[in-house]
């Protein structure tokens, strides 16, 4: 049970009482205060962060794991549904996660599936979850499809930290070095810009001035360089989001070194996976088609999915409409093929999806190991660049006293 604050009109009164209330959730606290006579004004869970952080409810994948494996194992034990859902509601740490748990719970009771009650809250479970607890209820293996999602996000989850540990790890380092370069420039240059302004007959290196004059806008126009780094990351960003943005910004990621093999092997792990994952719980081929499109979050891949999906309507095997498609490699289709002709396409695509996902480990070494020299020389040349700018002053100042 869940503590609610509300504030309601008490239709006895007139008057507005606020105080407690314990509920499985928001619609039965409602339910209650309706009951006692009181007409509720607002219903809110107690401690509720409000502003930007009562915004954030995601759910992390291994909540929805454990969720989705303790659910797996009391059904398998022939718990009722409605008795496992409380359990696992009890037993869930993630106060938004169990909210959401105890509004399943009363829609399942009201007479609704579970995957319909699901799918209610599409930010926690996706297309793919909700497909496959569809086809777990129907085919009366509920308990083998939430096992199967359990692996599967495990699965995701793995890879995809991996992919974001090699993306970071340069990213880090790269703002360490422009935070060093900018303190360099603004601190150790306008030193020997004074050191020389002290000298009469004496003048600056092109190169230096150059440098300082960077250091000069960088300290009396850091607002102008702020205003422009925030307004160019959140112009990025908006267009990112749009149609045309997504599509150049995926295909970056598809082509561009030394990434671009990085993500088209994650792409077919993703879409093998899911396919697999679909298919072994008896999800027919058009519908897993169009859930993988979605699942594998790359509108080209995805595109070149729902295409094969219109020929496989025609009365094509997925194999042929995949032959030949830029947007996936050679491999995919031939094991598909060779699944189709031997009627063992779940454990074909559960292979591919496994060798896919070793290669991305390894593309992950390979870019590490490509990355860490690149790096050095970028921080080499950076360090070289400022080191001159503040010797060459120096020394032309020493070789002019030598002289005279």
């Amino acid at each position: 049970m869940l503590t609610y604050t509300y504030t309601a009109l008490d239709s006895a009164t007139g008057k507005k009482v606020k105080a407690d209330i314990e509920a499985q959730n928001e619609k039965s606290a409602a339910k209650i205060l309706r009951d006692r006579g009181m007409s509720p004004l607002e219903i809110k869970l107690q401690g509720e962060q409000t502003g930007i952080r009562g915004l954030i409810k995601r759910v992390p994948t291994k909540e929805r794991v454990i969720f989705s494996r303790q659910l797996s194992t009391l059904i398998n034990a022939g718990l009722p549904l409605v008795q496992s859902l409380r359990a696992v509601a009890e037993q869930t740490n993630n106060k938004h996660f169990k909210i959401v748990i105890n509004s399943i719970i009363s829609d399942v009771e009201a007479g609704s599936n579970l995957a319909n009650s699901m799918s209610n809250y599409p930010k926690i479970f996706n297309q793919v979850y909700i497909s496959l607890i569809s086809a777990g209820e129907a085919s009366g293996t509920l308990d083998t499809s939430l096992e199967r999602l359990a692996n599967q996000q495990e699965k995701d989850a793995e890879i995809i930290s991996k992919v974001r540990g090699a993306l970071v790890y340069p990213l880090i380092v790269i703002m360490v070095m422009v935070g060093v370069i900018t303190f360099m420039l603004v601190t150790v240059l306008p030193q020997v810009q004074t050191l020389y302004e002290g000298l009469p007959g004496t003048h600056l290196p092109i190169f230096t001035v150059i440098l300082l004059d960077v250091s000069h806008f960088i300290v009396h126009f850091w607002w102008a360089v702020l205003i422009f780094l925030a307004g160019s990351f959140a112009a990025t960003t908006r267009y990112a989001r749009t149609g045309p943005g997504k599509q150049v910004i995926d295909r970056l990621k598809m082509t561009m070194w030394p990434i671009g093999p990085l993500f088209m092997k994650l792409y077919m792990a993703r879409f093998a996976r899911t396919a697999s994952t679909l298919v072994g719980s008896g999800v027919p081929m058009l519908k897993m088609l169009s859930t993988s499109a979605d699942a594998v979050n790359n509108v080209h891949v995805a595109g070149s999915i729902n295409a094969a999906a219109e020929k496989v309507k025609g009365g094509k095997n997925l194999s042929e409409t995949l032959e030949g498609d830029k947007n996936f490699l050679t491999l995919v289709p031939g094991m598909i093929r060779i699944g189709e002709q031997s009627g063992s396409l779940e454990g074909m695509l559960s292979k591919v999806a496994d060798y896919y996902e070793k290669e991305v480990d390894n593309q992950i070494k390979s870019i590490s190991t490509i990355i860490e020299p690149v790096l050095m020389i970028f921080i080499g040349i950076s360090a070289l660049i400022i080191v001159a700018a503040v010797l060459l002053p120096i020394y032309s100042l020493a070789g002019k006293t030598i002289i005279k």
